[in-house]
């Protein structure tokens, strides 16, 4: 299979690139959009690579990387009453909601900043630069991706 790109928002007081890169690998839970979930579900793949986005930070932006390191399973926050993602139509047998692990690949020496982002015309079809975007988990296109880490080595393209 292909290798995919993925872009993962979190916000960096819930969990950042920095406690990913302490952790070394983690599962990402809590996903509660059926959109995203199924991008997990069906078409992550061990391996593919993921953009690390925080967002409600200062600066918002990609920070890092991480690499999709298991395949999806159910969601277990899902079931745990006491978790902010308990979801009571959500059963043992009907999990509803997924997670995948992924695992800490690069901190940005600087994030890749939304304003960074806006300015480049050839990153306007990105899907988190779309008005109204607010999936979790979204694809992005490889060239896309590659122009990302091009401008988080310092690249600058104007």
């Amino acid at each position: 299979m292909p290798r995919r790109y993925w872009l993962m928002k979190t916000e960096p007081e819930t969990y950042s690139i920095d406690d990913l890169a302490r952790d070394g690998r983690t599962c990402w839970d809590g996903v509660r959009n059926y959109q995203a979930r199924n991008y997990m579900r069906d078409a992550m793949n061990v391996g593919d690579l993921v953009l690390i986005y925080h967002s409600n930070a200062e600066p918002t932006g990609i920070a890092g990387l991480a690499r999709v390191a298991g395949a999806a399973y159910p969601d277990h926050t899902a079931l745990d009453p006491k978790s902010a993602y308990f979801d009571p139509k959500a059963t043992s047998g009907n999990p509803i909601w997924m997670m995948v692990d992924i695992e800490f690949v690069e901190k940005f020496v600087s994030p890749v900043t939304l304003e960074r982002l806006r300015k480049e015309k050839s990153l306007s079809g990105m899907l988190v630069l779309q008005r109204g975007q607010r999936l979790s988990v979204m694809p992005v296109e490889e060239k896309h991706f590659k122009l990302i880490r091009r401008l988080s080595a310092g690249g600058c393209r104007d």
